[in-house]
């Protein structure tokens, strides 16, 4: 195949040859990437990459998904799509009406984070929503938040928020004895309780080892509890997360009645 050949994907539908699968999946379609294949097309940090395509096409198409590819019928407004894949909005949207929570608030996390839509808009902009999932859309805009770091510690709060624990706050900033200033993944100030996501990927090394072991015991040394959670535990186990952190609120509530 000669550089810059044209590959035909569908009717009237063309993409260079360099183009990722997704994108000419959703050309071939006759269509645009949607949900969390557009939300990777975005560029928004995600909890898990989608597993298939996903792909919307208008309701009228009749074309039979090819394998790997799953279509969502919709009559797109213009102002709901580009050429490629659904806007940051209607893509933040979806997801929030179709994925499990932890995964929708990872995405409406990342697009607040990257500055792509304003915190103002989200909760008027879910009320709005008429479509099927408008208790789930109206709950991520309510608990989302651009200050988490990255879609590990949006799972690590969704799992919270899940057991109906409220009161922390993600990237709290904590003083240390030594007039240093860190920031706490998630951290509930009236209880002085620390939430860490710890990932082997930024964690796995000596010097990592060494500075977190100073980092926590500084926080302990502040009068803070520090509890560490891994990427394993957040995925694969999270109604134990919520259990550990309920017992120790109530550790700290009770250690605080007896002594007020």
């Amino acid at each position: 195949m000669a550089m810059g050949e044209i590959v035909r994907v569908g009717r009237g539908r063309y993409a260079l040859p360099d183009q990722n699968r997704a994108r000419e999946a959703a050309a071939a379609a006759g269509g645009v990437l949607s949900h969390l294949s557009a939300a990777v097309e975005l560029g928004l940090p995600v909890l898990r990459p989608p597993d298939v395509i996903h792909v919307t096409v208008p309701r009228a198409a009749h074309r039979r998904p090819p394998p790997g590819v799953v279509l969502h019928r919709s009559d797109l407004p213009p102002g709901d799509h580009t050429r490629r894949a659904t806007t940051v909005w209607r893509t933040l949207l979806d997801c929030a009406a179709t994925l499990p929570f932890a995964q929708a608030l990872a995405v409406a996390d990342s697009a607040l984070r990257q500055g792509l839509v304003d915190r103002g808009d989200l909760v008027p902009e879910a009320e709005h929503w008429r479509r099927p999932g408008a208790a789930r859309v109206r709950r991520v805009a309510a608990a989302a938040d651009g200050d988490a770091a990255n879609p590990f510690e949006s799972a690590l709060r969704a799992a919270l928020l899940d057991a109906g624990i409220a009161g922390f706050t993600p990237q709290l900033p904590v003083r240390l004895v030594t007039g240093a200033t860190v920031y706490v993944d998630l951290g509930d100030r009236s209880r002085r309780i620390a939430i860490e996501a710890d990932s082997f990927e930024h964690h796995g090394t000596r010097r990592a080892l060494r500075d977190d072991c100073r980092r926590y015991d500084e926080l302990v040394r502040a009068g803070w509890t520090v509890l560490r959670f891994a990427w394993e535990q957040v995925m694969g186990d999270p109604r134990w997360i919520a259990n550990v952190v309920a017992d120790v609120c109530a550790l700290v509530d009770r250690h605080r009645n007896r002594t007020a």
